[in-house]
């Protein structure tokens, strides 16, 4: 090949390589992705919307922190809500924070802190909320399910951010919650209004469960006098090893909010609620 020849070979091929580069995609930094937004049923009632259960085969796996903290085992998010929460134990006194849409319907979204346990249980705290302003249905919980997941079998009583207290149970894997509920001191906001006596609830600030085999049983102090027990019991039979403990659900998906416990006796039997 004569010189000329390679010559414009080559200049033809560098330039073939330019038009090629110049074609190149330019390299770009990943995008992060978008924030999580929760799901249109999660969020609670208002004039527009109305909430509802998850879809059946809506599931998101607990998050566990297997740490001790004060007389429980551990803590977790279950159904690790889009925020996540936060637990901490100084002085006697548990401070838990928490997003999440419900403790309800055929899935939870709350923060846990338990105890593995087997037989009979006597559970009970102070309730107080430092935020006054927060939403009405959020709720703290004392309660004994069968294990971490969200849909998971369970006994449970709770004190409402209006005062309202509840007894309810899952009473299946994937069931919907069912429950009775006691409004004395209602603010408003839950079919039923108001109580007469709006106040009293305020300074009923202590709640307790009680597991006698199957049965469960709701106790509260109104007034600062021995606790006594509310309603009939609620039966369901749990394995052995459960998890009991206490937690708290803002009832706000992606908002979180603040509970904290106090004077919290766990005991291994029945009749020690107090």
């Amino acid at each position: 090949m004569s010189r000329f020849r390679l010559l414009l070979l080559t200049a033809a091929l560098q330039a073939l390589a330019g038009a090629a580069s110049a074609q190149a995609p330019a390299q770009t930094p990943p995008v992060a992705p978008a924030p999580s937004i929760a799901p249109d049923w999660a969020y609670p009632d208002s004039p527009t919307h109305k909430q509802g259960p998850p879809p059946p085969d809506f599931h998101r796996p607990t998050t566990v922190i297997a740490t001790p903290i004060g007389v429980f085992e551990g803590q977790a998010d279950v159904g690790s809500a889009l925020v996540p929460g936060a637990a901490s134990f100084k002085d006697g006194v548990y401070t838990v924070t928490s997003a999440g849409y419900n403790v309800w319907y055929t899935r939870d979204e709350f923060r846990f802190l338990w105890k593995k346990m087997s037989g009979d249980v006597s559970l009970a705290a102070d309730i107080a909320y430092p935020d006054a302003k927060g939403f009405f249905d959020r709720k703290a919980v004392l309660v004994i399910r069968q294990t971490l997941d969200d849909d998971s079998p369970e006994a449970l009583v709770a004190l409402h951010g209006d005062g309202m207290i509840h007894i309810a149970r899952r009473p299946a894997k994937g069931a919907r919650i069912n429950d009775m509920e006691y409004r004395i001191g209602s603010r408003g906001g839950l079919p039923g209004g108001a109580s007469p006596d709006s106040l009293v609830i305020l300074h009923a600030k202590r709640i307790g469960i009680q597991k006698s085999g199957d049965d469960f049983t709701l106790w509260v102090s109104e007034r600062g006098e021995p606790m006594h027990q509310y309603g009939a019991p609620l039966p369901l039979h749990l394995k052995e090893p459960f998890y009991v403990g206490v937690g708290f659900v803002s009832h706000l998906p992606v908002t979180l909010d603040t509970a904290v416990l106090s004077d919290v006796v766990l005991e291994n039997a029945a009749g020690r609620v107090r």
